[in-house]
């Protein structure tokens, strides 16, 4: 067992080598090249991949009535923009810095967002680079907490960690018991908080997600209901290379009662916010997840997909 986690943890310091040496290279580069360099190279790498066939999976049961020559389209396209978010990760500061870079709602929004008196949890999903919506509302003076799933390899966590300390996002808490008491404790402060609301979930109320019954992530919804807080949509979209417009959506409004089928109600929000954002432009979301039942994917494995 020891001798497991002393090459474990010789892989995760190589990978973190591997991780420095990346990002010391691209940020050699002017950011459009460095950006657009990863949007080819995953581009051509990524169907190369066993992770192509998931996106390819996540497309048949999203868009059943498309044909197989525009699923294989739109899935080589999402590799695009994930290998442009992958390398723009490394210059996030300096597209944040460029005020031509990100277009941000109208001042209107904002301040009506900023005179809301309400705790605020902002929901969103894995489009376009997500990691601009998080650094682009601290420019604007939205200073709070984003959830996120920690890496396995300990070192290029901390390394994340600190790059985005570069571009301003400075709190951070885990998903888990302790990161949800971190949330809690930000939300009861009056501190924002962030979450991506469409990873693979194994547990809570199943919801419609593109006709399929999912489990989803419910914590944003059982915040709000418990902090009275302003549950707030938003999304980034990519207009283009690395430049991005920021949108600020509805706010969902949620049942008063707090019971189970509240929840759930306020959860299935959740999810048609986030399809209709998906359909809406469909190449810019991540469908590298395995986001729908896992019995889901062995029926389509037996098809031979």
């Amino acid at each position: 067992m020891k001798r497991v986690r002393r090459w474990r943890d010789l892989r995760w310091r190589l990978e973190c080598v591997g991780f420095d040496l990346v990002g010391a290279l691209l940020r050699l580069l002017p950011v459009d090249a460095a950006s657009a360099f990863g949007g080819a190279a995953l581009g051509l790498l990524g169907p190369l991949t066993p992770v192509h066939r998931t996106a390819l999976r996540n497309l048949r049961l999203a868009f059943p009535e498309w044909s197989e020559a525009e699923r294989r389209r739109v899935a080589r396209r999402q590799w695009e923009n994930t290998g442009r978010v992958f390398f723009e990760f490394f210059m996030m500061d300096r597209i944040l810095s460029d005020p031509s870079r990100v277009e941000y709602p109208g001042e209107a929004e904002i301040q009506t967002l900023m005179d809301d008196p309400r705790p605020l949890i902002c929901v969103s999903g894995h489009f376009a680079n997500f990691e601009v919506m998080a650094a682009s509302g601290l420019r604007r003076g939205v200073e709070g907490v984003l959830v996120y799933r920690g890496l396995n390899n300990p070192y290029i966590d901390a390394r994340m960690r600190t790059t985005r300390l570069r571009y301003g996002v400075k709190l951070l808490a885990p998903k888990g018991l302790e990161g949800g008491r971190e949330v809690m404790a930000a939300l009861a402060a009056g501190v924002p908080v962030g979450i991506l609301a469409d990873q693979k979930y194994n547990e809570g109320p199943l919801s419609p997600f593109f006709g399929h019954l999912v489990h989803t992530q419910h914590a944003p919804v059982r915040w709000a209901m418990r902090f009275g807080a302003r549950l707030q949509t938003g999304w980034v979209e990519r207009t283009k290379g690395a430049r991005f417009r920021l949108h600020m959506g509805p706010v969902i409004e949620l049942p008063k009662g707090g019971e189970a089928a509240d929840v759930e109600a306020g959860v299935r929000q959740v999810n048609a916010f986030i399809e209709d954002r998906a359909r809406a432009r469909p190449w810019e979301y991540w469908w590298v997840h395995r986001r729908f039942p896992d019995q889901l994917y062995r029926e389509l494995a037996a098809q031979g997909y």
